[in-house]
């Protein structure tokens, strides 16, 4: 039959073409879809459309080498399309492709076969396909292939492929390194950076790093970096040098050659802030190993990296400052940094990008951990304010690194107090409520070094900070937890900050972690005695136990034992409290007249006083009807009766009246303050001067007792102490101050309790150390050690103290051993 030209217009003609049996038929139709699809990714996806894909693949595998290269051809340019690529999964054409990669195969085949490979490889499932299907050798060797095309698509491939752990690690065992080197020396820019990229996976494997020093791989990469017409692969080239800081060896060798140097050097006099970037970042990654970080050291990567912190880029600022942050592992770098880096690092506190904030903070936390030196640098960089600034930062790290660096400077008491005054403690408020745990934890930390100036708990507490600090003992995190019960225990140092956490919950939640194994820590403990310590009528209602310690000063109040899960009451509340018949509550407050009031009425048979305005003509039983109705806090009309004042006219009068209602409402709105008891200063002011000219603590003791038993009743025979109606006695004054709240100088006859206490107040105002317990049944006592006399005919013996209870009811001053049958008679009923 004689040859038959066919000539077709249409795609779909040349598609039915495939199915032809003729060998030159479907070389030419393959020809003719080769050319039509390169036209653009609509032909493709036409072609995709006629099931010319399904034909296609039929023919990679005939047993004409020409259909067969152009059917690889039509693949290798149709493979592009992300449709045609799944296509292609689906028929599993990676098996017939890699056996078109023989050497005994055509270019054109190897060429288009390895195109459609590297297009096919995006795709995970394809990776994988390819590795369990032997793909990778067949395609290193093609890395040798004298067509560029090849070179260019195959380490293509490879790039991708390298990308799983498993090829990555299978091409060190095919030797993938000299090929690759070899591609470096390309004419083609294309192929260098593709090998440049595979490198730069590969090396992060060590064993591969070691075969590329063995190999010359090294140097190869520095020269390419010395070379400015190989500027475009300036970072690919610094990126694999990189990851071969990163082991020691390679480092070391580097280092021998002089190439670590020209590194350096290099990095130093780039303008590029991309090769800055991944200098700086190579760096810190390399030198989170203490052997790595010597060999820097010894280089003076420390003056690179200050040089950095110059450049106008943020990427390279904050790389820069993280390299910064893992060289201070090494003291010396540490120290190099101290003399120069810092106030470049302080500068960057007041950059407008957070990132570039969070990482200088960063570094400034390593820099001065455990370094005065750097501290003190920080502070003379005026670095405080930004510093405190940081703390109302945006980001959760910035925030806990600030904080962090101020805790390091406050090691420096002069650099405390200059914190201090620049609020730190308001400013650390906010980060104390933080949901971020890091956060909590330095925060809190924070509180506990600044918190032990009375003028920084007081900002604190101004702040609002306590109640966020209190919550954060419910933390689940044991740092936060522990570091919260620490700030506890510092801010508890004064007994206005203390009761104020002990409002807020603080105790009882200290309880409750101290109770769990799990939960309490080394400061739950301390931070819980702190509290009650400078809590002393909290103490005492709880746990009915001061020691000689615990001093009694004024404003404290013994309410009587309070029960488990009961509020303790503040002595305002108990002060707004009706008349009842419940327990009566003692108080303390001998403070001087002057530091009281400014005129007091002290001749009130109530023993409270009022507060009297100057020049005024209110009698004093107005006076006094005023100050009472105004602590008991009740609405009243008061009416004020002015005496006739010679010369003095109406409208005086009644200007008076005015101004006195005026400071009436004044004191009305402040804070209601206990009337001091002036009896009991008194009692204070008669027992100095009688006892403290006693020679011995023992005479001294005695004294005391009889002193206070005087104010109380004067002794009591045991077999008559029923009679004794203290209890009217107490009601009484009740009565007469309309109030549960009684100053201890109006109890004339008192018991056990009130004469424990009265002792005890005394006793702690004059120097003698004693404690007081609380009994059962309206009993207490107080207990002092005291030294007994050396036996006769030995001189200079020192006895070991005893514990004695002092009687203060039956016989006055009588001493009783601790534990003896009479002082537990004493103790009990």
């Amino acid at each position: 039959f004689d040859p038959l030209l066919i000539e077709s217009k249409t795609a779909a003609t040349v598609v039915l073409m495939l199915s032809s049996p003729e060998e030159e038929v479907l070389a030419k139709a393959c020809d003719a879809l080769y050319k039509f699809a390169s036209k653009g990714d609509e032909n493709k996806v036409t072609l995709l459309g006629l099931g010319a894909v399904e034909h296609l693949y039929k023919l990679i595998s005939h047993e004409d080498p020409i259909v067969r290269r152009n059917a690889i051809m039509v693949f290798g340019i149709m493979a592009s399309n992300h449709d045609v690529k799944k296509l292609l999964r689906e028929l599993d054409v990676t098996n017939s492709l890699i056996s078109q990669l023989a050497p005994e195969e055509d270019v054109v085949i190897h060429e288009f076969a390895t195109l459609c490979l590297a297009h096919m490889a995006v795709e995970y499932t394809t990776k994988v396909q390819l590795f369990q299907q032997g793909g990778l050798e067949p395609l290193i060797r093609l890395l040798g292939s004298p067509d560029p095309d090849v070179q260019k698509n195959s380490v293509e491939c490879i790039y991708l492929l390298v990308q799983d752990f498993q090829s990555c690690a299978a091409v060190r065992e095919l030797n993938v390194i000299p090929p690759l080197l070899e591609l470096l020396k390309s004419e083609y820019p294309v192929i260098q950076l593709l090998a440049l990229k595979t490198l730069e996976v590969i090396s992060k494997d060590t064993e591969t790093r070691i075969t590329l020093g063995e190999n010359k791989g090294l140097e190869c990469l520095l020269k390419i970096l010395e070379t400015n017409e190989f500027n475009d692969l300036h970072v690919e080239a610094l990126a694999v040098l990189g990851n071969c800081l990163e082991d020691v060896h390679t480092l070391q060798q580097l280092q021998q050659t002089g190439g670590l140097k020209k590194l350096l050097s290099f990095v130093g006099v780039s303008t590029v802030p991309d090769i800055q970037k991944n200098a700086a970042k190579a760096i810190a990654k390399a030198a989170y190993d203490s052997e790595i970080r010597k060999i820097l050291h010894e280089e003076e990567v420390e003056k690179c990296l200050i040089n950095l912190l110059e450049i106008d880029n943020d990427g390279v600022k904050v790389a820069a400052s993280q390299a910064i942050s893992a060289m201070c592992e090494n003291s010396a770098s540490k120290r190099a940094f101290g003399l120069q880096g810092i106030p470049q690092l302080v500068q960057l506190l007041n950059s407008d990008s957070e990132e570039v904030k969070e990482a200088a903070v960063t570094a400034l936390a390593n820099l001065t951990a455990a370094s005065p030196g750097n501290a003190s640098a920080v502070a003379e960089a005026e670095g405080i304010e930004p510093l405190v600034n940081t703390l109302n930062a945006q980001r959760d790290e910035a925030v806990a690194n600030a904080a962090t660096v101020l805790t390091n400077l406050a090691t420096h008491e002069l650099l405390r107090v200059t914190i201090q005054g620049c609020g730190v403690m308001s400013a650390l408020a906010e980060p104390l409520r933080s949901t971020n745990s890091q956060v909590q934890s330095k925060a809190a930390f924070a509180v506990a070094a600044f918190g032990c100036d009375a003028d920084a708990r007081t900002e604190l507490r101004n702040a609002g900070g306590l109640r966020a600090l209190v919550e954060l003992l419910h933390s689940k995190n044991a740092e936060v937890r522990r570091n919260a019960c620490l700030a506890v225990m510092v801010c508890a140092s004064d007994e206005v900050t203390a009761v104020e956490l002990c409002r807020l919950g603080a105790l009882d939640i200290l309880e409750e972690i101290n109770l769990s194994i799990g939960r309490k820590n080394n400061f739950s403990e301390a931070a819980l005695e702190n509290l009650l310590d400078n809590n002393l009528s909290q103490k005492y209602s709880q746990r009915g136990y001061l020691s000689s310690s615990n001093i009694i000063t004024d404003g404290f109040y013994d309410c009587g034992q309070i029960k488990p899960g009961m509020k303790f009451l503040s002595l305002e509340e108990l002060s707004m409290q009706e008349l009842t018949d419940r327990r009566v509550t003692i108080f303390i407050n001998a403070k001087p007249r002057e530091d009281s009031f400014p005129d007091p009425f002290s001749d009130l048979s109530s023993g409270l006083f009022c507060y009297a305005i100057r020049n005024t003509n209110l009698t004093l039983n107005d006076l006094r009807t005023f100050y009472l109705l105004l602590h008991k806090k009740v609405e009243m009309c008061i009416v004020f009766y002015v005496r006739k004042g010679k010369g003095k006219k109406e409208e005086e009068k009644m200007k008076e009246v005015t101004e006195m209602m005026s400071k009436v409402q004044d004191l009305e709105n402040s804070h209601w303050l206990p009337p001091p008891d002036f009896i009991l200063l008194d009692y204070i002011n008669d027992a100095s001067k009688a006892i403290l000219p006693l020679t011995t603590t023992r005479k001294q003791v005695v004294a005391l007792a009889q002193f206070v038993a005087n104010k109380m009743g004067g002794s009591i025979e045991r077999d008559k102490l029923h009679d004794f109606s203290w209890e009217l006695h107490i009601s009484e004054i009740e009565f007469e101050l309309k109030c549960n709240i009684v100053p201890i100088g109006k109890v004339k006859k008192g018991t056990f309790c009130h004469r424990a206490l009265l002792f005890k107040v005394i006793a702690d105002r004059i120097g003698i150390g004693c404690s007081l317990v609380r009994g059962e049944y309206n009993r207490a006592w107080n207990e002092v050690e005291l030294v007994d006399d050396s036996p006769q005919g030995i001189v200079g013996l020192l006895l070991p103290p005893q514990e004695y209870i002092v009687d203060l009811m039956f016989e006055p001053g009588f001493l009783m051993k601790q534990g003896s049958a009479e002082a537990d008679r004493y103790k009990h009923i």
